[in-house]
């Protein structure tokens, strides 16, 4: 049976980030993912890159994680990032009212924005709603999720780590409170393997309190499923966002030749074979319209949803329909700590853009708990081409 110092369980952006700072760090490290590399939620959301201003109004310390965090992707994964700037729009009068304070928040986290007028606005972009009241420009940009994620896991495997695709862990072994090691079984062939290790990390997003569930864990999980809608055409090359608190259908992205208005949000028991609703669709190009009145006009590409694993349960007064009261902040649990099982730990929360200072948290827990004094290093080098994967694994 192979050992391996740490399993990480989740191919997404967060498992590739996990599985590079911990053999960064060296240790071994050992990573399932039971579908193909980025297949789920890191491979279906919008992709903006947030400079955090979204969240500046409601939940400071993610907006201001989120532009420490876009700066240093923008240093480590520059080809992976098209940095082209947002521009936050006032509808109507209820928009135009909260631009000071909406303004003061954004730099109280270190987010640069500006406002600028509106003949300004439309100058920088022509098809957006010459009826908006104000625009505030800020550094928001766009992802390539894909490339981003696997910029991650070509590092990670420069490193020694073992990536393993199609393969579902079906077992967490335990003994005397502790990891032992994993079952999986290749999803191709049928054949399942035992891997012994010393910790595990689950970053398995949506599906994580089902893989705590496999070593008798609680996770306290939303599953909170948004729709993305893309029509053909770049109309825009800003990020084009809705100037209020944040609530759905207030995005528009430009992705290579599309432009995609997201999202919705929607509480859902199993995140496996999500699909969009008609009456998301109506209402997410309806919204689109008001930030760019020609949007629902544009030949329609596709319509697709995805689940965020937000963390924790609703608070007294918050509503458990959807979770948009929840806060975006990154959860750690050491279930050592907080349940039964040492050397397990669960990473919940976040963003797309937050991804690598996800995998810097899980993983200072980890090493601490393995007695390895070795800090993260995955902010000061640039990543390894996303292609090397394939040359590398």
């Amino acid at each position: 049976m192979e050992y391996f110092d740490v399993v990480v369980i989740g191919g997404g952006g967060t498992g590739a980030a996990t599985a590079y700072d911990l053999a960064l760090r060296g240790l071994s490290v050992l990573l399932f993912e039971r579908g193909e590399l980025t297949s789920g939620t890191t491979g279906r959301h919008h992709g903006q890159l947030h400079s955090g201003a979204r969240y500046a109004l409601g939940d400071p310390h993610i907006a201001q994680e989120c532009m420490a965090e876009t700066r240093i992707l923008r240093r480590i994964a520059p080809d992976a990032i098209e940095y082209n700037q947002g521009i936050f729009l006032a509808i109507d009068d209820e928009d135009a009212a909260l631009t000071n304070n909406f303004i003061a928040a954004c730099r109280e986290a270190d987010i640069p924005a500006t406002e600028i007028p509106i003949h300004r606005a439309l100058e920088l972009e022509r098809r957006i709603n010459p009826a908006a009241k104000r625009a505030v420009l800020v550094p928001d940009g766009t992802i390539d999720a894909y490339r981003l994620a696997m910029r991650f896991f070509s590092s990670a495997v420069a490193r020694g780590a073992v990536i393993r695709n199609f393969t579902e862990v079906i077992d967490i072994e335990q003994s005397d409170g502790s990891v032992q090691g994993v079952r999986v079984r290749q999803l191709r062939t049928g054949v399942e393997q035992r891997y012994a290790c010393r910790a595990i990390v689950n970053a398995a997003g949506p599906w994580a309190d089902k893989v705590a569930a496999l070593a008798q864990q609680d996770v306290p999980l939303i599953a909170a499923a948004g729709t993305m809608v893309a029509v053909e055409g770049r109309l825009t090359n800003m990020v084009i966002s809705r100037l209020r608190r944040p609530g759905d259908g207030d995005i528009i992205v430009p992705q290579r030749r599309l432009s995609i208005i997201g999202s919705t949000l929607r509480k859902v028991d199993n995140p496996d074979g999500l699909q969009p609703e008609a009456e998301e669709i109506a209402f997410l190009l309806a919204c689109a319209d008001e930030l760019i009145p020609d949007f629902s006009k544009q030949p329609y590409r596709a319509a697709w949803t995805a689940a965020r694993p937000l963390a924790g349960k609703p608070e007294a007064g918050q509503s458990s329909a959807n979770g948009r009261e929840m806060s975006r902040d990154i959860s750690v649990i050491d279930h050592g700590k907080t349940g039964s099982l040492k050397g397990f730990f669960s990473i919940l929360g976040g963003k797309a853009t937050t991804l690598r200072i996800m995998g810097e948290l899980v993983s200072d827990q980890v090493a601490q708990y393995l007695s390895i004094d070795e800090p993260s290093r995955t902010a000061l080098f640039e990543l390894y081409p996303y292609d090397y994967y394939w040359r590398l694994s």
